[in-house]
């Protein structure tokens, strides 16, 4: 039997694009990036972005044909082969970091530095984490992001920029009285107080009622512990990359040094608080509800 290709070749007509191949196509002509199609049944590529505006054309593409837009490099990553998927790699072109300031003990970090460079210019809190893990990985793994509840404060990161789902740009960082930057848009003004009613409810307190924090995301974030003040940024500590796309966070260098729990309780080792399930699924309704990234990016 004669292949559509074959005939099409023949005949002088071009065969007809799938729509795979067509979100290909208007991602390979918007980006300057390097894309990788992994030819799966289902549809699965990798981009590699050359700046910061591929992302954003790749955001747009995802939303508009209905392919996730996943994180890649994130350990534990799930297969993702349900549907079509856009893996995105922080590349060499998005590894830029340096010291806010002479003296600063902040450094502003783009998602693509490796932590044994950060570990390398002064910051010893990643001194016994894996040096190859990009930022943006090890800030979505909840393994190595896995403070113990309302003890968010203790990973250094001060400040975040993250790109949400429908193209929303959130700056997240300390909130209240310690808040330097107003929530700069109505989409974040909208989501925040939705977010602090969710830390307050009664799922929430049972996740956080042990010394683990029980649910998937860090809502403890919003009830800090001791007095340490609220910090918006730290809701993206082990999110998997889920909830969006992160541009740029600012780190404490002054961070403890971070370490992972003994092999029976890290996180994919215990279970989940009663009620963890609907707390998560509602945190992520606030962030992504249209669920252009993945759901959930770590296996459970």
């Amino acid at each position: 039997m004669e292949s559509p290709a074959r005939r099409a070749f023949l005949t002088g007509r071009r065969a007809a694009q799938t729509p795979w191949e067509a979100f290909l196509g208007r991602l390979r002509r918007a980006v300057e990036g390097k894309v990788f199609d992994f030819s799966t049944p289902s549809g699965s590529a990798r981009l590699v972005p050359a700046r910061m505006s591929d992302v954003y054309h790749a955001r747009s593409l995802c939303a508009e044909h209905g392919v996730v837009l996943a994180l890649d490099g994130v350990p534990h990553a799930s297969r993702l082969d349900a549907g079509p998927v856009l893996w995105v790699e922080p590349g060499t072109a998005m590894a830029r970091f340096e010291r806010m300031g002479e003296g600063d003990p902040r450094w502003f970090v783009q998602p693509g530095c490796l932590l044994g460079d950060l570990e390398q210019a002064g910051l010893p809190q990643f001194l016994d984490l894996p040096p190859h893990l990009t930022v943006a990985a090890w800030l979505a793994d909840r393994e190595w992001c896995d403070w113990d509840a309302g003890r968010t404060a203790d990973s250094g990161l001060v400040h975040a920029l993250v790109l949400l789902g429908d193209g929303t740009q959130a700056n997240l960082g300390a909130f209240g009285t310690a808040n330097q930057k107003p929530l700069d848009n109505i989409r974040v003004q909208q989501m925040i107080p939705r977010l602090f009613e969710l830390s307050t409810g009664e799922d929430a307190a049972r996740a956080g009622a042990q010394p683990c924090w029980g649910a998937r995301y860090r809502l403890d974030a919003l009830r800090p512990a001791g007095d340490a003040g609220v910090n918006l940024a730290h809701l993206l500590l082990g999110h998997g990359g889920d909830l969006g796309w992160v541009e740029w966070v600012v780190i404490d260098e002054r961070a403890p040094q971070a370490r992972q729990r003994p092999y029976e309780q890290r996180y994919f080792r215990r279970a989940p608080t009663p009620g963890a399930t609907a707390l998560d699924r509602a945190a992520k309704d606030l962030f992504d509800p249209a669920r252009l990234f993945p759901d959930p990016g770590q296996q459970s």
